[in-house]
């Protein structure tokens, strides 16, 4: 997404469900995307984790804190001036918020990433999602996940914009979920127009009839998926995306 400044900031969020600490590495990725031929990437990365009860851990330059740990991950980011958190955190339904900003006030295109570094303990992610100022052409808001595992897993993905308590929403978000070859899966612009059956069986749909869902089972074994969220009608403004791992 592309990280302006102020309230235009990346954020992140993830639900830990189960009763065991889950080890966690959070990215907050910039420059290195220039590898994989994105322009306009942010030069400099922060990276800020945060509780329910405020802030946690920051980190600039993923190598001045915590090296030893994120190398031991075999994921550290490329680049010096990229950040990185290693963390254990509670779980039991706990929430937690990993904002991406430019240092200095820089903007550019970056990405935020958290890994579960401990998927056989008695903890889930439920929840993840992302935050952030859609805008038109490239600079929509795009999310992914991984899939790990050999069942299929049941998902809602979700695109809210009207409800969100804050002005400067995204009016009418408009959904889209692909696989890791960039196959169209599911496509949804008012959340009513299609699978309204299956999304109220989640008991969490959109509360405003033009935010989108799409429901899907989805193959594991490592398989990446997107979720791409756009304006209709390349309206602007603040959207939030989400997806959902169903029982």
């Amino acid at each position: 997404m592309r990280v302006e400044t102020g309230d235009n900031v990346l954020i992140g969020g993830f639900i830990i469900n189960g009763t065991q600490n889950k080890k966690m590495l959070l990215r907050g990725i910039g420059p290195s995307l220039a590898t994989f031929g994105v322009q306009g990437a942010l030069s400099d990365t922060t990276l800020e984790l945060y509780d329910s009860d405020g802030l946690l851990v920051f980190n600039d330059d993923w190598k001045e804190t915590q090296q030893a740990e994120i190398q031991a991950t075999g994921m550290a980011p490329t680049v010096d001036s990229e950040s990185a958190i290693v963390a254990s955190l509670p779980a039991n339904g706990a929430i937690y918020t990993v904002v991406l900003r430019g240092a200095n006030g820089t903007t550019g295109i970056g990405v935020v990433e958290a890994y579960d570094l401990e998927p056989s303990v008695d903890s889930q992610l439920a929840n993840i999602s992302t935050r952030a100022f859609v805008q038109t052409g490239e600079n929509v808001l795009i999310a992914g996940t991984i899939i790990v595992g050999n069942a299929p897993q049941k998902v809602l993905v979700r695109a809210i914009g009207p409800t969100l308590p804050f002005a400067g929403t995204l009016s009418d978000p408009t959904l889209e979920l692909r696989d890791g070859n960039g196959a169209l899966i599911g496509a949804n612009d008012n959340w009513r127009n299609t699978q309204e059956a299956e999304i109220m069986a989640t008991a969490i749909p959109p509360a405003n009839d033009l935010e989108s869902a799409i429901v899907a089972t989805l193959p594991a074994s490592g398989a990446a998926y997107t979720a791409i969220v756009r304006g209709a009608n390349n309206s602007t403004g603040i959207a939030v995306v989400e997806i959902y791992a169903l029982n």
